[in-house]
């Protein structure tokens, strides 16, 4: 998916099979199989162009990447806990992109002036937290 993404357009395995092999040694066969089995699993459509196949993403990287986060918290069985050990694995870029997320998903009315001005903090979980719900932070550094 990762080339897929990359050329950001409807591509052929000729192509991904000439950028992978900018790194390594693969098969024809390999790509091909590989794209064949992401176009059954839907995660790229496919147009019959020829003898061959372009395909193409079916979502972007954000969305894909956005998804399995919804999933991972889906499965939490404390969501504000999850959410809070997430915060605190997060560097400070990471938290910045999710106050910028935060702003324009609310839009520009809904955040004042001197709130839009705050640095975001990072979360740390509280020992409560932890012991109130066992199994709901990860050990350690969650790696």
């Amino acid at each position: 998916m990762t080339r897929v993404w990359k050329w950001n357009r409807p591509v052929t395995v000729r192509e991904v099979l000439e950028d992978l092999q900018q790194e390594r040694s693969i098969a024809y066969t390999t790509v091909m199989t590989v794209l064949d089995n992401l176009h059954q699993k839907g995660w790229v459509r496919r147009e019959a162009e020829g003898r061959a196949y372009r395909y193409e993403a079916v979502s972007t990287r954000a969305a894909y990447a956005a998804a399995l986060m919804n999933d991972a918290w889906a499965q939490s069985d404390n969501p504000a806990a999850a959410l809070v050990a997430f915060f605190g694995m997060m560097s400070d870029e990471q938290r910045q992109a999710l106050a910028d997320a935060v702003r324009i998903v609310q839009g520009p009315e809904s955040v004042e002036p001197a709130e839009a001005a705050e640095p975001v903090r990072p979360v740390e979980p509280s020992r409560e937290t932890v012991e109130d719900n066992p199994g709901s932070a990860p050990e350690g550094d969650g790696r």
